[in-house]
């Protein structure tokens, strides 16, 4: 740990992590998984399971979970440490693009099993189908505005100086 902490920092990097995990779970994300989100993003740098278990009073099992889900999700990297059994888990150079962005193949795949239901009611002369249609149709233009969106945060993000700007 760094000299020039100051009394009081850890217990409230400590209050930080789990105000934002409360926040994450208010809207759907899993409690533990936020938590060890908000601790590897906190900390100075990769952090192995037990160390994140060790920041936040929790047991090995509970920090596996939660990595496989980040990991999953794109929210953590997992890199193995040299010549031993255990891995580090950073942040991925732009978490929140990668974990938001990124997996809008949730939207394609919506949309193609949408598109398959249209058919089998019949088009949108029938009632079923035209409002199947119409949650297709809402996907679609879901995934083209991420795809707009992407493109303006990578542009301001370069433009904020937390990255290089985009090479063509």
């Amino acid at each position: 740990m760094p000299d020039d902490r100051r009394p009081g920092h850890d217990d409230e990097v400590h209050l930080f992590v789990e105000r934002m995990a409360m926040a994450f779970a208010d809207v759907g994300f899993p409690r533990m998984s936020a938590r060890v989100l908000f601790a590897v993003m906190s900390a100075d740098g990769p952090l192995t399971a037990a160390q994140i278990g060790e920041r936040l009073g929790v047991s090995a099992a509970a920090v596996s979970g939660a990595v496989r889900h980040l990991t999953q999700v794109s929210m953590l990297v997992r890199e193995p440490v040299p010549r031993s059994r255990r891995d580090h888990y950073r942040l991925p150079d732009n978490p929140w693009y990668e974990g938001t962005i990124t997996k809008t193949g949730l939207y394609k795949n919506f949309i193609d099993i949408a598109d398959a239901g249209v058919k089998a009611l019949g088009g949108t002369a029938t009632p079923g189908g035209e409002r199947v249609a119409e949650m297709r149709d809402f996907f679609y233009f879901i995934q083209e505005e991420l795809d707009s969106l992407g493109e303006r945060w990578r542009a301001r993000r370069a433009a904020t100086g937390h990255a290089e700007p985009p090479t063509a």
